[in-house]
């Protein structure tokens, strides 16, 4: 898929535009790295791989392609340290490559092959709606689920370059000029983008989610059992509700607590954990590092 935020072979430009204040921390620890110190990658590693698999998971919907675009990721990253100049965080450098991989990536969610809009997804809430709450097993975990699933597969909806600036925007709270350096467009252009997703999304909660609009017809306890039948929920191992999140970070009930307080769209849709990358594919990237085969290291 062909986006607007340029070649693979600019995604290492160097940050001009960006402001992002820079980081004295990050150019040492990229020097010691380029200079062959494998602690120094594996600091980079972890740096890095839980705002990476945030980013991934947004655009992709399922943990496990999350997991695969991450790992992708972050070995670029790592093979084109030496490109990094230092003029930004060294997290904004890597969204910038995470975003040109996921924004051409050939793997389709669901709704992308669909090509579902909104509207569609909408109707689509509509049908198997119960008339009362689910009260089967574990039913406070399987409505987080079927919310944290739901917002996921909304954003699906969107094209990737109005998903990936609604979810620096909105999500990640990214300011406009970074962001917009991040996805190759100018800061005119990235904000109608911004503007455009969260109107779609504005309206499609305001009719559609009773989270945000409680005049509206859809509650996350009512579509529970519609979605364990349909399998997109999976009561024995809920992908989203019992995610591994990162050390300190926000649990699954603050970021619920949150959405509750804010009560708008973005809250509804920004109302995520923390998540965590998951250590065993971390621990396979390590893996190769060390191996003595990659590049960098050699």
């Amino acid at each position: 898929m062909h986006s607007e935020s340029g070649s693979a072979g600019d995604e290492f430009d160097t940050l001009a535009g960006s402001d992002t204040p820079p980081d004295d921390g990050d150019r040492e620890l990229v020097a010691r790295a380029v200079a062959g110190d494998r602690d120094a990658v594996s600091a980079i590693v972890r740096l890095l791989q839980d705002p990476i698999y945030r980013l991934a998971l947004r655009m992709v919907w399922r943990p496990a392609d999350a997991e695969d675009a991450t790992q992708e990721i972050l070995l670029r990253a790592v093979g084109h340290l030496d490109s990094f100049r230092g003029e930004a965080r060294l997290t904004t450098w890597a969204y910038r490559i995470g975003v040109n991989y996921l924004l051409n990536l050939e793997r389709r969610t669901p709704q992308e092959a669909r090509q579902l809009s909104l509207d569609e997804y909408g109707e689509g809430l509509k049908d198997g709606l119960a008339e009362e709450d689910y009260r089967g097993p574990e039913a406070a975990l399987l409505t987080r689920e079927t919310r944290l699933n739901c917002t996921q597969a909304m954003l699906q909806c969107l094209s990737r370059d109005e998903r990936v600036a609604y979810v620096l925007s909105d999500v990640f709270e990214v300011s406009s000029d970074e962001a917009a350096w991040i996805v190759g467009a100018t800061s005119a252009a990235y904000r109608k983008r911004v503007e455009r997703a969260k109107k779609r999304l504005g309206s499609f909660l305001q009719s559609t989610c009773g989270l945000a609009n409680p005049e509206a017809f859809c509650r996350c306890s009512r579509r529970v059992g519609k979605a364990i039948e349909l399998g997109r929920v999976d009561p024995r191992r809920p992908a989203f509700a019992k995610h591994p999140v990162t050390p300190g970070g926000r649990g699954v009930e603050e970021a619920e607590r949150q959405m509750v307080r804010l009560h708008d769209a973005a809250a509804v849709l920004g109302a995520h954990p923390d998540y965590a990358a998951p250590q065993a594919k971390m621990e396979a990237i390590a893996g190769l590092l060390r191996s003595g085969r990659f590049p960098l290291l050699e």
